[in-house]
């Protein structure tokens, strides 16, 4: 009773509550007094404390493979096959649980001889209770007459954002050739937290490269193109000095109450970067069967795509002038638009296709397969769907014939539905596009007509219509949009007609641009690194490019920007290709170099804001504004002391009601 008293005597001190300290010494006795659960009081924020083991922490000379901690209270142990990590890793998986006020590690490999082993927790465990973690604890022994103690640490983040990588393992060779990563387990391993920071612990002295490894097989090697990767050629030999740390003590939130000088052993190397990327998929492979979910077109779905196209051959048509092939920009997705109707309201479509694919071994061979394509409404079905929409119109037109309105005797055809991406109010910079539902047969520029308002005056105004490349049913309209000018775009009926002779309606669409007192402007000038070919991309708060500029002689301008904050991204474009592009370990090529501007950036209106950007000026850790980094550290500790802090006012306020 005395000792929990103190013990919360110095909680209400050390936070600096301002209620007396004997309203809680009150409350206190009162909950001591009845019998059962108190309602509320302090949370235990206190871990779970190791009272023994067996064998002991830093045994030596150890054979067995059997490994007991006991707890002063009863535990929880979280997830213990992703967050508990063996080094030297273990093909085969341990044997982890958990048992009443003990944990209970099993290993099922063979021990090797004069090896430091260690067996990594991380924040596994907690207490039953209120789940306090113990985090960071590593229970180590060797199998020979010495522990090595040695720590090689950094972090691991996406090549592609700079987003720290929570979850992947990071590891040790003293093998420093190339073939060690794709041909040997890796020899002492860690998993990264929620910062990315990785620990690798109980390391020999000696000179080892440093790999990431997001393993699928569990077997230490990369030897899948979905692993995600990371590899630096840089070779790293640990080594340790005495150090001293300053620890702070706090009064409360506000005021420190002293700084305490900490000794300790600093190993390095403790900054360590990695930038992991997942290779391009170059396996080639038919996903599934074709797919027919529209009667006028079917489409085949590839892993990976090729500049040599399938081959097809009609087996119950004639394939000869059947389609218009339609692609996507990777040439992975092919979708095949039947142009005669006859075809399309055939069922089944039978057919010998003839495609590149990869064998074991990597290579690109033919591959012939007979596929039946099948319609996934019948005709007769749609006949009937046909038929039914026919007769609900027919009815429409009686009722409005019976109460003497306006009525059609014959059903109109359905129209070509474009959708026109044209906004009522937009931006100098902003792209037109008109996108159609089925290829086209007929495009009559004539009837498309766009207008400028100069005083009450309307004007015809130029603009450029043209099918957009590498698309078979987007177009883009170019216009000189000036700013805070009004203008009309309208379209006359038949403007469009597709393959199947559906014709588009007229159209007409007002648009306004806004003025340039409504926008700001932005400058970079940049500094850091010698290449050239910098791209800077534009970010909104959630870290999506809204607009991508290639640097000229240093310097980049971001025009008709909103009032925002916004954020921004660069990434060199070594290969020219104008997006930004992933590793290849064989090749020895790293992700192309992405930074991060690392601070916010506040834009108002006719405002111009100039900065200056150092690429490398800080550490890649360091780059990413935390506003918009997705992967946040993990914070469960933090938790549990707001929840007492809480607890604390929760209780005085309760006390204050009681005395009103």
């Amino acid at each position: 009773m005395i000792e929990r008293f103190n013990i919360i005597r110095g909680k209400i001190l050390g936070k600096g509550l301002l209620l007396p300290f004997y309203l809680f010494a009150f409350l206190l006795l009162a909950a001591c007094a009845r019998m059962g659960q108190p309602d509320g009081g302090w949370y235990d924020d206190d871990p779970p404390r190791i009272l023994s083991s067996t064998p002991e922490d830093q045994a030596t000379g150890v054979t067995t493979k059997k490994i007991t901690i006991h707890f002063d209270e009863y535990i929880k142990l979280d997830d213990a096959t992703q967050k508990v990590i063996v080094s030297p890793p273990q093909l085969e998986m341990p044997e982890i649980k958990a048992a009443g006020k003990r944990i209970v590690v099993e290993l099922k490999d063979s021990l090797k001889a004069n090896t430091t082993y260690t067996i990594d927790f991380s924040d596994a465990i907690s207490d039953n209770n209120e789940g306090n973690p113990l985090g960071n604890y590593t229970f180590t022994f060797s199998t020979g007459e010495q522990i090595d103690t040695f720590e090689v640490a950094g972090n691991v983040l996406d090549a592609s954002n700079l987003e720290p990588v929570k979850g992947i393992l990071v590891g040790l060779y003293d093998d420093l050739s190339d073939s060690a990563f794709k041909t040997k387990p890796l020899l002492r391993v860690a998993r990264t937290d929620g910062r990315g920071r990785f620990v690798i612990k109980g390391v020999a002295p000696g000179e080892y490269r440093v790999y990431a490894l997001q393993d699928a097989d569990g077997d230490y090697v990369f030897n899948q193109k979905s692993e995600m990767i990371a590899f630096s050629h840089q070779t790293y030999q640990p080594s340790s000095k005495p150090d001293i740390r300053q620890d702070t003590i706090w009064k409360d939130t506000l005021h420190i109450d002293n700084i305490i000088q900490t000794p300790y052993t600093h190993f390095y190397p403790d900054d360590i970067v990695l930038l992991a990327f997942q290779e391009i998929q170059t396996d080639r492979y038919l996903l599934k069967q074709p797919e027919r979910t529209n009667a006028d077109r079917f489409t085949l779905y590839f892993s990976y795509g090729n500049e040599q196209l399938p081959q097809i051959r009609g087996l119950n048509f004639d394939e000869k002038d059947a389609f218009l092939l339609e692609t996507n920009e990777k040439k992975d997705t092919l979708t095949y638009w039947l142009r005669d109707t006859t075809l399309v309201n055939r069922d089944t479509l039978s057919m010998e296709l003839s495609y590149l694919m990869t064998d074991s071994a990597g290579v690109l061979y033919t591959k012939v397969d007979t596929v039946d394509v099948l319609a996934k409404t019948s005709y007769e079905k749609r006949q009937k769907e046909r038929k039914k929409v026919i007769e609900e119109w027919e009815k429409k037109q009686e009722k409005q014939k019976k109460r003497g309105e306006p009525y059609d005797s014959i059903m109109p055809p359905e129209p070509l539905e474009v959708k026109y991406n044209v906004p009522a109010q937009t931006d100098p910079d902003y792209r037109v596009t008109f996108e159609m539902p089925s290829p086209l047969a007929q495009c009559d520029t004539a009837a498309i007509h766009l207008y400028t308002k100069i005083d009450t005056l309307w004007y015809r105004t130029p603009f450029e219509f043209s099918r957009k490349e590498s698309s078979l049913r987007t177009y883009d309209f170019v216009a000189e949009w000036q700013p805070g000018t009004e203008y009309s775009l309208e379209i006359d009926s038949a403007a469009f007609v597709d393959i199947y002779g559906v014709a588009s309606e007229a159209y007409k669409q007002g648009i306004k641009v806004r003025s340039m007192d409504e926008y700001a402007t932005l400058l970079f000038q940049l500094s850091g690194v010698s290449d050239t070919t910098v791209i800077v991309e534009l970010l909104d708060q959630g870290d999506k490019p809204i607009k991508r500029v290639r640097a000229e002689d240093g310097q980049v301008e971001f025009f008709y920007l909103k009032p925002s904050t916004y954020y921004a991204r660069a990434f060199i474009d070594r290969n020219g290709d104008g997006e930004w592009s992933t590793g290849d370990y064989l090749q020895d090529r790293q992700a192309e170099e992405v930074y991060y501007y690392p601070q916010m950036i506040e834009c108002k209106a006719k405002f111009d804001v100039t900065l200056s950007w150092n690429l490398t000026g800080t550490s890649l850790t360091r780059q990413k504004p935390a506003a918009i980094t997705k992967q946040k550290p993990d914070k469960e500790r933090q938790k549990l002391r707001n929840r007492n802090t809480e607890r604390a006012r929760q209780m005085g306020k309760e006390y204050v009601k009681k005395v009103k």
